[in-house]
């Protein structure tokens, strides 16, 4: 397990140096001038003279070959520094961590939303293969799935915020506030998390052993919680890990629709400033979350499957 959890840490210092090269690599490539957009985000005008433009792209390293702005900034990111804004001028760690509890507090509602309504339903429509539930459910699952966030997060402000004027709009601070994200965030995912649990578990409960458990007597909820919904989980959690990857790195629609003050709409705000330092900050908190999230859902399947085991002969 050790030589495993060794392995996984390396490959997760050669992901974060991929991630940050490519990102280093697109914002320069995006046309425009880099000083320009950066001075007029931090003064607030765009009449500048070719002399302030000089200063601006000297103070944020613009002058220097594209290959010495980036070593300068690992250098710094090796010490444990990310820099500082090019707009605000506060420390890049600062400006993220601000941040992370609205993404954070949308991640875990999202979530919760997903499980439970994906568990219960699932466990439904395997129990009831094609009934008029099932049909139901499944075709209803087939909608969520192909529905657009950003389209779903409208409708749902148009509905319940300007006509039902029952929740509001945009912004942060009570359980009101996040009801409409979290299930803009997580319809999509319980639909699909739904399907799974389905196929899942139909394709458990005609196995071997679950037989044997209903010919030694046992009810059929003992043996769907202490046999079948055990072995089932396993596809489950891997998509549910997968999805938290999407929920941490990835709400930056749902975060914009409404307004909320997270790390995706933060990038959001660094990519129109061209404040490459906190982008940059940005990403490798995504792709460390996203590493890290698969590495505890890799851990999870010896807790729900015995069998397996990691950095052995089996692993």
């Amino acid at each position: 397990m050790l030589a495993y959890l060794v392995r996984r840490i390396i490959l997760l210092v050669f992901v974060l140096l991929g991630v940050s090269v490519i990102t280093f690599a697109l914002m320069h490539v995006v046309p425009g001038d880099h000083a320009r957009l950066v001075a007029m985000y931090r003064y607030g005008y765009d009449d500048f003279s070719a002399a302030e433009l000089s200063v601006v792209r000297q103070e944020i390293g613009a002058d220097m070959p594209l290959h010495r702005q980036y070593g300068w900034w690992l250098g710094h990111v090796v010490r444990g520094d990310l820099g500082h804004s090019l707009v605000t001028g506060r420390p890049v760690t600062a400006e993220i961590l601000v941040r992370v509890p609205a993404t954070l507090e949308l991640a875990a509602a999202a979530l919760l939303f997903t499980v439970l309504i994906a568990l219960p339903l699932g466990i439904i429509c395997a129990r009831r293969p094609s009934s008029w539930l099932d049909n139901l459910v499944m075709s209803g699952s087939l909608v969520a799935v192909a529905m657009p966030n950003f389209w779903l997060g409208l409708l749902l402000i148009l509905v319940f915020s300007l006509v039902l004027d029952v929740l509001p709009v945009a912004g942060s601070g009570s359980l009101a506030h996040l009801v409409l994200p979290a299930f803009t965030l997580g319809a999509g995912m319980a639909a699909v998390s739904t399907r799974i649990v389905r196929a899942s578990l139909l394709e458990v409960l005609v196995q071997d052993y679950i037989a044997t458990a209903r010919i030694k007597g046992l009810s059929e909820r003992a043996v769907l919680w202490r046999h079948a919904l055990r072995n089932a989980l396993i596809p489950v959690v891997t998509i549910l890990g997968l999805q938290l990857n999407h929920l941490v790195g990835g709400t930056v629609i749902v975060e914009s629709v409404f307004g909320r003050p997270g790390v995706g709409q933060l990038i959001v705000e660094t990519i129109s400033s061209r404040d490459l330092p906190v982008l940059q900050g940005c990403i490798l908190f995504s792709a460390f979350s996203f590493a890290l999230i698969n590495l505890l859902v890799d851990l999870s399947y010896t807790v729900l499957d015995p069998r397996i085991r990691y950095g052995g002969g089996n692993g």
